[in-house]
C-alpha cells in the first residue's frame, strides 16, 4: 500500500488549494469575477475537448 502516502499528499494539497482559492474568491472587487471567468473558461475548454474525444471514439467504434 505505497499509494496511501501519495493520496494523503494529494488530498492535503487539494484542501490547501481550496483555502487559498476561497480567500481569493472572497477578496477585493474584481477577484470573484475573475475566478468565475477563469472557471468558466476551463470548464468550456474541457467540455469541448471531451466532446471531441468522445466523437473520435465513436467514429472508431461505429462502422460507416
Amino acid at each position: 500500500m505505497n499509494s496511501a502516502p501519495v493520496l494523503n499528499v494529494i488530498v492535503d494539497n487539494l484542501v490547501e488549494m481550496v483555502d487559498h482559492f476561497s480567500g481569493v474568491a472572497t477578496g477585493e472587487a474584481l477577484a470573484p469575477l475573475l475566478v468565475l471567468v477563469g472557471t468558466a473558461l476551463i470548464v468550456l475548454t474541457l467540455g469541448a475537448f471531451g466532446f471531441l474525444t468522445l466523437g473520435a471514439l465513436a467514429d472508431l467504434v461505429i462502422p460507416e
